[in-house]
């Protein structure tokens, strides 16, 4: 699979406008036919577009150049105007120039026009007068807009796999859906974002993506920080993947809670369940008790090596999905679809 990229640097120029004609009308025993030449054409836009079917923005080029106008003719004709040029994006892209956000595009469909093109020239037609029987003058078509834009993309997921590195939750997107993150015995094996589609029976999906592990100091950008916290801003929901082979695991769930909290207000409090991987070692066993006692969310205890009981995480997660279709619905928003 093509590596996921998650912000690009792109320059983006509109077209010159395409220059006035600059002709007089001739005919036959016809002399002093006046002025004829029509104004130039408009140049094109460079227009970023929402797309569903693109996951990543690692097929956006560095430049793009609007097409330019085509000059006008004689006999007043006007020159025709640049085509646009169309840069696909996922959905879930952020534009940005100079750090401020000036698009943000979360529909499949959504367009922003990135740069402008120039407006055409004016023909020597255009300068007739009273006073100016017979204009020679005519003027250039404009360039085009040009800026340097920073695209984001946010992984739009219903559900987003929160953990430290290692607790298993590549291992988990891996056993419920079919992504197929690399997994190893070492920590910060996953790197970029994986989404994993989970299917229902009646054609629901489930979008599920997989976040590189954070670390306590993650908000400070320690680690993998920010690059990923901006990931789990977007999902609507949080599975907590906690490893509870190791000991007082729900002192995980607190540091967990406490970065997502630190990077922005609220986010700790969204829908959540707390998984608890590793069931299938001896040390796990032991502290699930604990770990029920300590906390008040709902523990889900399964092992994504085995499989032990992943089918009470298909069925919660299939609760919290459609509590937000149905919370979305109420809103009169339309949910987002996979």
């Amino acid at each position: 699979s093509r590596s996921f990229v998650d912000h690009r640097k792109v320059r983006v120029v509109g077209g010159q406008g395409g220059g006035g004609g600059h002709s007089f009308y001739s005919e036959p025993r016809k002399i002093f036919g006046g002025p004829d030449g029509g104004n130039g054409g408009d140049g094109g836009h460079v227009i970023l577009k929402a797309d569903q079917q693109m996951k990543s923005l690692s097929s956006v080029l560095p430049f793009y150049k609007g097409f330019h106008g085509e000059r006008g003719g004689s006999k007043n004709c006007y020159g025709a105007n640049g085509a646009y040029v169309y840069v696909k994006v996922p959905v879930g892209t952020l534009v940005k120039e100079d750090g401020k956000v000036v698009a943000d595009l979360t529909q499949h469909g959504e367009e922003y026009v990135a740069a402008y093109g120039g407006a055409g020239g004016k023909g020597n037609a255009f300068f007739l007068s009273n006073e100016n029987r017979a204009p020679t003058l005519f003027t250039p078509g404009e360039p085009g807009q040009e800026r340097v834009l920073h695209l984001e993309l946010k992984t739009t997921a219903h559900a987003g796999l929160v953990g430290f590195p290692n607790a298993g939750k590549s291992s988990l997107l891996r056993a419920i859906s079919n992504a197929k993150p690399a997994v190893a015995a070492y920590p910060f094996t996953t790197l970029n974002p994986h989404v994993g589609i989970v299917r229902y029976q009646d054609y629901e999906q489930v979008a599920v993506a997989d976040i590189p592990g954070l670390i306590k100091g993650a908000h400070q950008n320690k680690g993998l920080g920010m690059a990923f916290l901006r990931h789990i801003e977007r999902c609507r929901f949080l599975l907590y993947v906690v490893d509870l082979s190791v000991s007082q695991p729900w002192i995980q769930l607190q540091d967990l809670k406490y970065e997502l909290e630190q990077y922005k207000k609220g986010l700790s409090e969204r829908p959540c369940v707390v998984i608890g991987n590793k069931i299938d070692l001896a040390q796990s066993r032991i502290n699930l008790p604990l770990l029920k006692e300590q906390i008040d969310d709902r523990v889900i205890a399964l092992s994504a090596l085995t499989g032990d009981n992943l089918e009470e995480l298909f069925l919660h997660l299939r609760e919290l999905y459609d509590t937000y279709v149905k919370t979305e619905q109420s809103r009169g928003q339309s949910p987002l679809k996979w």
